[in-house]
């Protein structure tokens, strides 16, 4: 073995000298450690080969020698042989020799891949002050898929030319990721493996000289069912299908992986033709046909440049259905959504809601669609909601499948809202895309806001606005006052997933809205008329956009840019005075800050600030104003108000902004009675819920009876008895969620919160439980034939609103009343809502008889599966951390499927009594979890390691046990940049 050892060392010393052309010295030194490196490659069982001078030279490259030499040292050790398996971005393999890794060249040689010998060095963090622009450009793509069972060939011709003033002899830098490469030409010639190398794990770079223009050709193979990483191409229950975004293209073929690099597409896709007789890709259909060997192809060609992250391909045995769309020019479009078979018949509510966004973005903005074809295809097995790649949209089941035994209403709309979302893209994200990926909001905040208009616009703008602003206020608010807060482009990131966030995409879209708020609808379209006049096939950024609403304006939104700039959220204090001889009235507005991580100090936001202004009797006795606050305070002056007011603030939640205004009980009551701005009628109400609730925290923690104001049964009373809309009335009767008013207070008491939520929802129920049985009594409606319209889903609505208020009573009636509907509703939102009203009772017959009877109706239906895992993971009940860890070994259930690991782990993180316990063991439980998802699923796993992120917020000790949790995260080997970034800024104070 020394001799062998010593012969390897010779040669990595006279490879290293040759390749990185060190002075003499360090290429001693270095060689030094490559004696070392070439011991543990032949004593280690690990890296056991026929050839260790082979082994060693795929070593030599290196650039970083130290970090190398540790990770060997650490991997020196004897291991058992494995499977091959994927741990946090990188593939792990098994001791077999003859395995092929990431290199070139002969692959009769025995070679490893980089991602085997790297330990997981610490992640480097991305700044966008660094951005600049590719030293090449990839203008046309040809790729061939050859689709095996066990492994995929992809072939790549790609046209390349090197940027203006970039010096020829700069190397080409491509991204690859867990590729077998097979060979690499340039005009056809084959690179040797001295002209191509991999500086990093994940980066394959041809070395200069390179011609000025030239066809890259590359051949790689790919195990798309052994990914479980869901991104790249995978296998997903039988079929083959892709997930680029962010950085997934890296995982297919060797590419300039970047928003910025944008190319024209052609694919073709070989399949089995009984196994995979579907085969799609983006654009059109240019050519199929059958070919030996039971085979068949498709031809597909994009005439649109496009990023690599929009690029999709999807090969399986699947059923759809059709339908067509004539645009406003005259283009009659095919459009075609696929599902497993069993699954077609929950597809027409999607192709209904597609034809109504063709419709809406016509006539809102003018835009019609460019493609021939339009296909979306459903999925299992998918990290996020869906994907808007060009012509061919991929989506997560549960956003595209909706029938009403198996969907709820939310569930309904939810699947409008996204299929109008991902076609929206196809302007503000496909035709004109962003720069980088710092920009994501850019297409995100703005498709988000084109995707809540719509759905404001074809139901209730009422309802989807309040809607909307829970949303915000229970995902981003937190996100805003934690360790993860970050502005919506943010400045820096360790793994780009991680920053598809609440903040990226609901509060980019409030910073999209606060434009139109300003410049008026009129306004608003005027800008994004020039946007896309100016900026159509490109990749641009922010400024671009703020330019094109500006310019279209002649306004002036220097200062608006610092809502890209700065992270947190704002808070606006209100006061106001009265000179009743005068008819004036003065409303002074300051606005103020804090701290978040790296902005210890804020400029003043451009924030726009809607108010009414109403008499005794309810009426406006002014026109409703927009006040542009830009300065730390400021005092606006409204002339003409005869009457003493009542002051109706930020109308329609005008800015995303925590709103101080000292109001009355009473004055609140007034508002949610006769305020004409229907969300601030909600929103009187949810100040009044929220002051109540706190005070009853404040009580329980000072070991005094809680209460329950008058005014308060009374305003809930008035509401709940009047003629509106059910679905009004239903969330203004709602209480604000725990997570809510968690960030109304400075130090979270996960207890005395519970306690107090718990018992004014019992004392309301208590107060009005004639009326709440009457009202739900008067929303029944016959069993069939379903209704879907607008009243109809406000009825039910307001009827499980009532039974949910009647079930915190928990007494026999409640219960009978409970378990009849969960046990006898033929529709799923009022089976659900039943079922779940009896999951945090202590009648354990009531409730195992209601959970039982919803698994048996489920039959085997996977996004039914995902509610009944999710409500007894969401479960206030006592034993609810045993009763998850058991459903974990559920056979129905898997931490492989995404939609599953958040319908179990993530409810119950999610659940404030049962996560918080005050013995840590919701902290530890999460932490189990996410150590095993992040060896299969690193995106999902970091999604899961956020609900620890707010441990500042809590009491020392709940701080303690969450820090410590963090701590043995960050200690275990071959952790995913994804969970180490969550998990290390969340330890930061």
């Amino acid at each position: 073995a020394f001799e062998r050892m010593a012969a390897a060392g010779r040669v990595a010393m006279a490879a290293h000298r040759m390749r990185t052309r060190l002075p003499l010295s360090l290429t001693r030194v270095h060689a030094l450690h490559l004696l070392l490196l070439a011991a543990a490659a032949v004593c280690s069982s690990a890296f056991t080969t026929s050839s260790p001078v082979a082994a060693v030279q795929s070593l030599a490259g290196s650039s970083r020698p130290f970090q190398l030499l540790q990770s060997i040292r650490a991997r020196a050790r004897p291991q058992t042989a494995q499977p091959p398996m994927l741990r946090g971005g990188k593939m792990v393999l098994n001791s077999r020799p003859g395995l092929g890794g990431l290199r070139g060249g002969d692959q009769s040689k025995t070679s490893l891949s980089m991602s085997t010998v790297s330990a997981p060095a610490t992640p480097v963090e991305k700044f966008r002050k660094d951005y600049k622009p590719t030293d090449y450009r990839i203008s046309e793509l040809s790729l061939t898929f050859k689709i095996e069972d066990g492994a995929t060939q992809v072939l790549g011709s790609l046209s390349v030319k090197r940027a203006a003033g970039v010096e020829e002899g700069a190397p080409l830098r491509l991204d690859a990721e867990d590729l077998k490469v097979n060979g690499v030409s340039v005009n056809g010639k084959a690179l040797s493996d001295s002209e191509y190398w991999w500086p990093e794990k994940d980066v394959l770079e041809l070395k200069g000289p390179l011609p000025a223009e030239f066809t890259l050709e590359t051949d790689v193979t790919i195990e798309p069912e052994k990914n479980t990483q869901l991104s790249g191409l995978y296998k997903s229950s039988g079929m083959y299908c892709t997930q680029c975004e962010a950085e997934g293209f890296r995982r297919i073929t060797p590419m300039l992986d970047r928003p910025d690099s944008m190319g024209r597409y052609r694919v073709r896709i070989e399949a089995d033709k009984t196994t995979c007789p579907v085969l799609l890709s983006n654009g059109n259909l240019k050519a199929r046909g059958d070919i030996e060997g039971g085979r068949h192809y498709a031809e597909w060609e994009d005439p649109f440049p496009k990023p690599s992250y929009l690029f999709a391909v999807v090969a399986g045995d699947l059923g759809s259905i059709s339908d067509s769309y004539t645009t406003t020019s005259g283009r009659k479009v095919h459009l075609e959504i696929f599902s497993e078979h069993d699954n077609v018949g929950q597809l027409p509510w999607a192709m209904e809601s597609l034809k109504q966004s063709m419709k809406w973005d016509e006539d809102t903005f003018g835009l019609e669609y460019d493609l021939d074809v339009y296909n979306v295809v459903a999925v299992g097995d998918f990290n996020m909601g869906a994907m808007e790649n060009k012509g061919l949209n991929v989506f997560n089941t549960a956003c595209v499948l909706a029938a009403p035994e198996t969907a709820t209403d939310a569930d309904f709309e939810r699947v409008q809202g996204v299929i109008a979302h991902e076609y929206f893209h196809n302007w503000s994200g496909n035709r004109v895309t962003c720069r980088d990926w710092f920009q994501l909001t850019l297409k995100e905040g703005l498709t988000v806001f084109r995707d809540q208009q719509f759905s404001m616009d074809v139901s209730s703008a009422a309802v989807k606005r309040i809607e909307d602003v829970r949303i915000l206020r229970a995902a981003q608010f937190p996100q805003d006052s934690g360790p993860m807060a970050h502005p919506i482009r943010p400045e820096s990131y360790i793994a780009m997933d991680n920053f598809y966030t609440a903040t990226v995409y609901n509060k980019g879209a409030e910073v999209i809205r606060m434009y139109q708020t300003l410049l008026g609808k009129e306004g608003f379209r005027k800008g994004m008329d020039l946007y896309f006049e100016r900026h159509d096939g490109q990749a641009v950024t922010c400024d671009d956009f703020r330019a094109a609403m500006a310019d279209a304006n002649g306004a002036d939104l220097s200062q608006f840019e610092r809502w890209y700039t700065q992270a947190g959220t704002p808070i606006v204090t209100a006061s106001s005075e009265f000179d009743a001889a005068a008819k004036r009235l003065s409303i002074n507005l300051k606005q103020s800050w804090k701290p978040s991580p790296g902005q210890p100090t804020k400029q003043p936001y451009h924030i726009p600030v809607t108010v009414g202004v109403l008499g005794p009797d309810g009426h406006e006795q002014v026109a409703e104003q927009v006040l542009e606050l830009k300065e730390e305070e400021q005092t606006f002056v409204i002339e003409g108000v005869t009457e003493k007011p009542v002051l109706s603030l930020l109308r329609g939640f005008s800015a995303p902004v925590k709103l101080v205004y000292d109001t009355s009980d009473d004055e609140l009551a007034f508002l949610m009675a006769n305020d004409q701005d229907a969300f601030n009628r909600w929103e009187a109400g949810q100040t009044l819920f929220t002051r109540t609730i706190l005070n009853n925290v404040a009580a329980h923690k000072d070991n005094k009876d809680m209460t329950l104001p008058t005014v308060v049964v009374d305003a809930v009373k008035a509401t709940l008895l009047s003629s509106g809309s059910g679905s009004l009335v239903a969330y203004a009767l709602t209480l604000p969620t725990l997570g809510t008013l968690a960030e109304e207070m400075d130090q979270v008491d996960p207890d005395a919160l519970v306690a107090a939520h718990r018992w004014t929802k019992k004392a309301l129920a208590g107060a009005l439980r004639s009326e709440l049985e009457t009202v739900y009594a008067d929303n029944v409606l016959p069993e069939t034939p379903f209704r879907s319209d607008a009243e109809a889903i406000g009825m039910r609505r307001l009827k499980n609103t009532c039974l949910d208020y009647l079930s915190s009573l928990d007494d026999e009636a409640s219960r009978e009343l409970a378990l009849t509907q969960a046990l006898n509703a033929k529709w799923m939102t009022d089976r659900l809502a039943a079922t779940i009203a009896l999951a945090g009772s202590a009648d354990d017959k009531a409730l195992s008889a209601a959970i039982e009877s919803f698994y048996q109706k489920a039959e085997g239906n996977d996004l039914v599966l995902c509610k009944w895992f999710s409500m007894q993971a969401a479960s206030p009940r006592a034993d609810t951390l045993d009763r998850s860890s058991s459903l974990l070994s559920h056979p129905d259930f898997a931490l492989s499927n995404p939609n599953k690991c958040r319908a179990l782990v993530g409810a119950l993180a999610g659940n404030m009594p049962v996560f918080h316990k005050a013995d840590g063991s919701g902290y530890s439980w999460l932490v189990d979890r996410v150590i095993d998802i992040d060896k299969i699923n690193p995106q999902v796993a970091a999604r899961m390691t956020s609900s620890l992120s707010q441990l500042r917020r809590f009491d020392a000790k709940r701080q303690g046990l969450m820090e410590a949790e963090l701590k043995r995260l960050l200690a275990v080997k071959g952790l995913s940049k994804d969970v180490f970034e969550i998990a290390s800024r969340s330890l930061k104070p």
